[in-house]
């Protein structure tokens, strides 16, 4: 098989840093959400309020879903996902989170791309 002829397989990172201004909006689409979901088992269910009930970052993580957003995307089929919410310290001065490095302290070269906008 020549390259033509073979899948390409992409594994796209995403790191997001959200600002949360109403908790309890946040809380409340996550417990619809787990509400609208009419073939999960009980005890799933009353462990995933729980979850999003103590936890905005979870309730977020309930809300946010890869499979809806490479949806829409043509010609590409999303096989795998994994993906969480957690609670971070953030100040943008830090040089920790300065979005135009890759994982490996390395700024993103042009060529490469960083691949998003903003």
């Amino acid at each position: 098989m020549n390259t033509t002829e073979t899948s390409r397989f992409v594994r796209l990172r995403v790191e997001l840093v959200l600002e949360i201004d109403d908790e309890e909006a946040v809380t409340g689409a996550a417990l619809r959400r787990i509400a609208d979901e009419g073939d999960m088992p009980d005890e799933e269910r009353v462990h995933a309020e729980s979850a999003v009930t103590e936890d905005t970052a979870e309730a977020l993580a309930r809300l946010v879903d890869p499979f809806t957003l490479i949806d829409e995307v043509p010609g590409v089929e999303l096989l795998q996902a994994s993906w969480s919410g957690e609670e971070v310290d953030y100040d943008p001065d830090s040089p920790e989170w300065d979005l135009d490095e890759d994982d490996d302290g390395e700024p993103y070269d042009d060529e490469e791309g960083a691949g998003g906008a903003g």
